[in-house]
């Protein structure tokens, strides 16, 4: 718990593997044969663990106690928001999928402008200290490295970046996939309200709870197609993680006035026209759940085909596009950072 409020901003990390077993590479598992006592010490490092959880035959995915966990065969992404210390489950996972017969061949850590910098705990005081850390815990191996902070109009939100690779993944082999990170503050103060637990109804489980909310905020709408797993925390705030096939998507919630924030993140293959026509549609609904006076988006993806459909998805809800900065990161491609104010703003 932050000094002032809860820090809903979270932490993103991406760690890609790759293995010539053969053997492992045939049972399409990989990470996944990852038992769940070794998670559990992976995010114990990281000061979080597993609220809720649900699988298909393409990837898991973990509501945690801060935000989520998703595990791919050769992919795992960790999301932490509060005051977690993400940067320290780098080390187990290179461990644990080192006994699995997997190396560590590109790395990508991103987050926003925190809105309690000070209660960070080491490494996540300054993204100076975080890239020095990233830069002593890599492997050498991965020796294309790149650490930027993209600008907005404002000092008090852009985006950080930093991505490493090795020589033979510096064009990663999902190129395809493009990733879109939607931060969201000052949210409607009637619709946070939805993310509070009724007085008197604490005795329900957080599943329950968050069955409900997903419904009555309509967030079960935003993606009918998609498997969802939630949960609702006490006394307030949400998590959801979506799936279908092997696309996820999440969302997290901290509603309280004064530091309200909600995330939405989705991924999809520039090569699927079905993901690309859903994208505007996706986005539209998500922000429509929350009506932030504020936001930001991330877009990462080889080309550039997908962060103009984000201004196009956006402004006919009355949000203008602020600032737009671009740049290009091994292993990553091409990263696009855009801020949104409501136009009454």
């Amino acid at each position: 718990m932050a000094m002032s409020g809860f820090e809903g901003y979270e932490k993103r990390l991406e760690l890609h593997f790759f293995g010539d077993d053969p053997a492992m590479l045939g049972n399409n598992l990989g990470l996944r044969l990852l038992d769940f006592e070794s998670l559990e010490q992976v995010l114990n490092a990281v000061q979080c663990t597993v609220v809720s959880a649900v699988a298909n035959r393409y990837f898991d995915a973990y509501v945690l106690s801060e935000s989520s966990l998703f595990v791919y065969p050769t992919k795992i992404i960790i999301k932490t928001c509060g005051t977690t210390q993400l940067l320290k489950s780098i080390r187990p996972l290179i461990h644990y999928a080192c006994n699995l017969g997997l190396s560590l061949c590109s790395c990508r850590y991103t987050r926003g402008t925190f809105i309690f910098p000070k209660a960070q705990p080491s490494p996540h005081t300054s993204f100076k200290e975080e890239v020095i850390c990233l830069e002593d815990t890599l492997p050498n191996n991965l020796c294309y490295r790149k650490a930027s902070v993209m600008p907005s109009k404002t000092t008090t939100n852009a985006w950080h970046v930093f991505t490493a690779s090795d020589e033979s993944h510096i064009i990663p082999n999902d190129h395809d996939i493009y990733t879109v990170e939607v931060c969201m503050t000052d949210l409607d103060r009637v619709l946070a309200r939805k993310f509070f637990l009724p007085p008197g109804g604490g005795n329900k489980s957080g599943d329950i709870a968050g069955k409900e909310m997903t419904k009555i905020t309509g967030i079960g709408d935003i993606n009918p197609r998609a498997m969802i797993c939630d949960f609702a925390f006490d006394p307030c705030g949400y998590s959801m993680n979506g799936i279908h096939n092997d696309r996820y998507s999440t969302i997290h919630v901290t509603p309280e006035d004064g530091f309200s924030y909600a995330s939405f993140e989705c991924v999809g293959s520039i090569f699927d026209d079905d993901d690309i026509e859903h994208l505007v549609g996706t986005l539209r609904k998500a922000v429509q759940v929350f009506r932030p006076a504020t936001l930001s988006v991330s877009t990462t993806c080889a080309s550039h085909e997908v962060w103009p459909r984000v201004t196009h998805a956006l402004e006919p809800l009355g949000l203008k596009c602020r600032s737009c900065a671009a740049d290009e990161f091994p292993a990553a491609g091409s990263i696009v950072f855009q801020t949104f104010t409501a136009r009454r703003k």
